[in-house]
């Protein structure tokens, strides 16, 4: 069985129920999510041995936060154990043409306050075959951006495939910080996830004749954004997600793979939304799986937007569906139709 290895945060979420706004009324649903998080929860849904690390507080809310990736049957064993606090993202769903909106409550969580000493990324990588982070988790500091160097160090000499998803954040650090750092963790990086903001925000590279506000995606432009990122750092492969944004409830939503060679687009997927976060997550957890199983690239293209498009039907951060669910999509079979 492979074996993945994935590192970041994993928070408390807060969220009004169904489309209400903050404080509409005096609830709040509590579930936990996290961009590698998330992807541990689908590779373990997949088959996979699938381990989670990052640094939680002690106490009852940092135990019920590991809980919930237990039950899916994520490895927990590497999750040091310290400091004061789960970092909090408060997240109101968007409908019609109003955005959605996240706000973070992070600072001085347990992850954010860790130190290099925390992980023996040498015993963490032990059978490992896949590492994977993203850049939402060396946004989170300096020590942050060291920590993940150390863990891309101790997986290359291993021998373990890396994959990063860009995932820039505006409101963790700027770009001229994201550039500084992902030009740095980039040259370990076996296959990147990037969309249709991130290259242009990290590196300045922007796709021609697009306009994701307008819902107008060239996929020309795609190709050279791919290919100019792989130049630039030798990635193996580039995967770009695809999305046009029709309203907050309804995107058209598909992908491209880069191998070197060839540049494999998937089927589009026309989207009405449920829940939106951890769609990214949900297609590099597709990806991984696809590429771990030996997929040709075509076909891992399709079997990690088919998982994605899944994703945004199903509420909180983690993907809750098996190979069996992706692999029916991904054949065409988009019906939605009562299955008896």
């Amino acid at each position: 069985m492979k074996r993945v290895v994935t590192f970041g945060e994993l928070m408390l979420r807060l969220a009004p129920n169904g489309y209400y706004r903050f404080f509409q009324n005096d609830q709040m649903q509590a579930t936990f999510g996290g961009g590698e998080a998330n992807v541990s929860v689908s590779l373990a849904n997949y088959g996979l041995d699938s381990a989670f690390v990052t640094k939680l507080p002690k106490h009852a809310i940092g135990q019920a936060a590991v809980n919930s990736l237990r039950q899916f049957g994520v490895d927990t064993s590497n999750i040091v154990r310290g400091g004061e606090r789960v970092g909090i993202y408060y997240l109101e769903k968007g409908a019609s043409q109003r955005g959605s909106v996240c706000i973070y409550d992070r600072a001085y969580s347990s992850i954010q306050m860790a130190d290099k000493s925390d992980f023996n990324w040498d015993e963490i990588f032990e059978g490992a075959d896949w590492f994977h982070f993203t850049g939402i988790t060396p946004a989170l500091g300096a020590n942050l951006v060291e920590i993940c160097k150390e863990a891309c160090i101790a997986a290359k000499k291993r021998g373990v495939k890396i994959s990063c998803d860009l995932n820039y954040r505006g409101k963790l650090w700027t770009r001229e910080e994201a550039n500084k750092a992902m030009t740095e963790l980039c040259q370990y990086v076996d296959v990147c996830i990037s969309n249709e903001e991130d290259a242009k925000d990290v590196f300045g590279i922007e796709a021609a004749n697009t306009d994701i506000y307008g819902g107008k995606l060239d996929k020309e432009g795609y190709k050279s954004v791919a290919k100019q990122l792989a130049d630039k750092f030798g990635f193996e492969k580039v995967a770009i997600t695809l999305r046009s944004s029709i309203s907050a409830n309804d995107n058209d939503w598909a992908a491209m793979l880069y191998d070197g060679e060839n540049y494999c687009f998937s089927k589009e997927y026309h989207l009405h939304i449920v829940d939106r976060v951890g769609g990214g997550d949900s297609f590099g957890g597709g990806l991984i799986y696809a590429l771990l199983s030996g997929k040709n690239s075509q076909d891992a293209i399709e079997f990690a937007v088919a998982a994605s498009a899944l994703k945004h039907s199903i509420e909180g951060d983690f993907n809750r569906v098996g190979v069996a669910e992706v692999e029916k999509l991904a054949g065409g079979d988009g019906s939605g139709r009562v299955q008896r």
